[in-house]
């Protein structure tokens, strides 16, 4: 196969237990990502890898491929590692379960990414940020890149900081958490030791540039929101009302 997604899903949360099953107008959230996922035109296959056996009981009900794994992980990468190991497959798209708005187009771009570029081993999304506020936000990861696309730094400070010309003539970029790995770099991402920069600022992707290697971000339009607090989730049922 070329390219599989898998969806990581664990049932507990320390801002928001069981978070993936919420219900958003009548459909678990797991159930959302899933049915979004699902229309992206360049995935052969769709995983849901959980933790919990509730999870896997309603994914099963609504048509998902699912597999239990191991509870221990520390990451939603460690739980991708273990169900892609044994599956033939040349691009793992990490789809994040708390992203209910995430857009199909999204994953295409990303399987383009390292399709088609032999030099890419990882890829991410970045958006232009378009709410003033979201800029100085320490829950939005900001992230900069050189001219060839590849990241340079992310930090939940503003970068960069504007010294000697009005901050609102620059345009800032917010880092959506959705990867793109090969099967090879996916095992030696989840062979790297935790690096300082990751654990001062509690970024997971930091740990890829503080070792050498290059992520290549993909520009987009589309937005998304990851429902990490009931603010969130109020926020994402808003936006699919509206829709």
């Amino acid at each position: 196969m070329d390219v599989i997604g898998v969806i990581p899903a664990r049932y507990s949360s320390t801002r928001f237990d069981g978070k993936v099953l919420i219900d958003i107008l009548g459909k678990p959230m797991i159930q959302h990502v899933w049915e979004k996922a699902k229309q992206a035109s360049m995935l052969d296959d769709l995983i849901i890898a959980c933790d919990d056996e509730r999870i896997k009981k309603v994914a099963e009900e609504f048509g998902a491929k699912v597999i239990l794994t191991a509870k221990g992980h520390l990451s939603g990468t460690d739980r991708i590692a273990e169900i892609v190991n044994p599956i033939d497959v040349k691009v793992i798209i990490n789809i994040q379960a708390d992203e209910p708005l995430i857009h199909p187009s999204t994953i295409d771009s990303l399987s383009r990414a390292l399709l088609f570029d032999k030099n890419c081993n990882i890829a991410s999304l970045m958006k232009k940020i378009e709410d003033p506020a979201e800029i100085n936000d320490h829950n939005v990861v900001k992230v900069v890149t050189d001219k060839n696309g590849h990241a340079l730094y992310f930090s939940r400070s503003t970068i960069p900081f504007v010294r000697n010309h009005k901050a609102d003539t620059h345009v800032y970029f917010k880092h959506l958490g959705i990867y793109a790995y090969t099967k090879d770099f996916l095992f030696t991402f989840k062979n790297l030791p935790i690096s300082n920069l990751e654990k001062l600022e509690a970024l997971e992707q930091l740990r890829v540039l503080e070792h050498g290697y290059k992520i290549k971000m993909i520009e987009t339009n589309f937005e998304t929101v990851g429902v990490d607090t009931p603010a969130d989730l109020d926020k994402v049922i808003n936006i699919l009302s509206r829709k």
